[in-house]
C-alpha cells in the first residue's frame, strides 16, 4: 500500500449496553488507512457488516477507489460479534443483545480516546454498516457533517425481519446450540442449510436468472456454487458470532432510544447530517421504498439507488465494476461537495 495504515485493539472495560446488561471486557479491534489531518477535519468512519471483518471490505480504500485514503483518514472499527472485536467466540458470558446503539457508542469512544476525534466528515456504511452510519447521524447530530447509507435502513423492515428470524430458528434448531448464544460444537448441518438461506436472498431473481452466478462468479455449476459461495463462507464463521449479529441486524431501530420514543420519522427528522441513500434496486434485504419512505423526514437527504440486478450485493461490488464504478462516483461527489 503507498498510504499509512495503523491497526489495533481498544479497550472498552464493561461495556453497560442499550438494552441492558453488561459486555465484559469489550474490545474494538480496529485498522486506520491514510493521515489524520493537524485540524481532525478528514475522518470517514467506515463500520462492518453482517459476518465481515476489516479485510474483507478494505477492496475499495484507494486512491482510485471509492475511498481515497490520500485524502481522508479513514478509520474501521470491527462490529462486537465479527470475531474480531469482543465476539460470542471470545467471550461466554454473552449478553441478550448487543444493538448498533452499542457499537456506535463504543465507535465514537475510539475515535474520541485515541485520536481525540470529535467531528467526522462522514460515516460510510454497507448492509448492517449503513445501519450503524444511520445510527451514528441520530445518536450524534452534532458531530457527523454526512452519511452514506449504502444498501440500509433506519429500521429494519419487517419483511427483513422475517428473512432474519428465518436464519436465527436454523441456527437455534441445532443440537449443538445452548440455548442462549454459544455452541457445544460447530453446526455444520444447521450452517450448510444457513448458507442455503441466504444464497437465494442476497442475489436478486434476475441475477440468477441471468445465470451471472456461473457467468460472473465462475462457478462450473449452481451446486457448486452454493457449495463455494456460501456453505464454506458461513462456515469459516463461529455460530455463535452469526447469531449475535443477526439479533443486532433485527434490532436495528434508530427510534429505540429514549430520546425518540420509538418514533421513527422524529428520529429521521432530528438527523442533522446530510444523508446519500443508495438502496440497491434489487435489493430484497433494504428496499428502495423504505428509503423512499425515510426521505421526506431527512432535513437533507438525498436519494441515489444502485441501477443493478445484484442484489444486495450491489452495495458492496467486489467482482462488479459496473457497480463499483456508480458507487464510486456518488460516493466521491457526495464527500467533495
Amino acid at each position: 500500500m503507498s498510504w499509512p495504515t495503523a491497526e489495533g485493539r481498544f479497550a472498552l472495560g464493561d461495556l453497560a449496553l442499550h438494552k441492558g446488561g453488561v459486555l465484559p471486557k469489550a474490545e474494538i479491534a480496529w485498522k486506520a488507512h491514510g493521515t489524520l489531518s493537524p485540524l481532525r477535519d478528514n475522518v470517514v468512519l467506515y463500520p462492518t457488516s453482517y459476518g465481515a471483518q476489516h479485510p474483507d471490505l478494505e477492496w475499495l480504500i484507494g486512491p482510485e477507489g471509492i475511498l481515497d485514503p490520500t485524502r481522508w483518514f479513514i478509520v474501521i472499527p470491527n462490529m462486537f460479534g465479527n470475531g474480531l472485536s469482543t465476539s460470542p467466540s471470545t467471550t461466554a458470558a454473552w449478553p441478550a443483545l448487543v444493538t448498533a446503539w452499542d457499537n456506535v457508542a463504543a465507535q465514537a469512544r475510539l475515535l474520541r480516546e485515541v485520536w481525540g476525534i470529535e467531528q467526522v466528515r462522514a460515516v460510510y456504511g454497507w448492509s448492517m454498516g449503513a445501519q450503524q452510519a444511520y445510527h451514528w447521524a441520530a445518536a450524534f447530530p452534532e458531530a457527523v457533517s454526512r452519511v452514506v447509507v449504502n444498501c440500509g435502513s433506519a429500521r429494519t423492515s419487517v419483511h427483513n425481519q422475517v428473512f432474519l428470524r428465518g436464519l436465527i430458528a436454523t441456527l437455534e434448531a441445532a443440537p449443538e446450540y445452548d440455548g442462549n448464544a454459544q455452541f457445544s460444537a460447530p453446526p455444520r448441518a444447521a450452517l450448510r442449510a444457513f448458507g442455503r438461506i441466504y444464497a437465494g436472498w442476497a442475489l436478486s431473481q434476475d441475477f440468477y436468472r441471468e445465470g451471472l452466478h456461473l457467468s460472473a462468479l465462475g462457478a462450473p455449476d449452481l451446486e457448486t456454487f452454493l457449495r463455494t459461495d456460501w456453505e464454506e463462507r458461513f462456515g469459516r464463521r463461529y455460530a455463535g458470532d452469526l447469531l449475535a449479529q443477526l439479533r443486532c441486524w433485527d434490532a436495528g431501530d434508530i427510534s429505540d432510544h429514549p430520546r425518540f420514543g420509538g418514533n421513527l420519522s422524529a428520529a429521521l427528522g432530528a438527523i442533522s447530517a446530510r444523508v446519500l441513500l443508495m438502496p440497491g434496486e434489487t435489493d430484497l434485504y433494504f428496499r428502495v421504498a423504505d428509503n423512499v419512505a425515510e426521505l421526506p423526514f431527512l432535513r437533507q437527504g438525498r436519494l441515489q439507488p444502485i441501477p443493478s440486478i445484484w442484489g444486495h450485493r450491489a452495495g458492496n461490488p467486489v467482482a462488479n465494476a459496473a457497480d463499483a464504478g456508480f458507487i464510486r462516483a456518488a460516493v466521491r461527489a457526495f464527500l467533495n461537495d
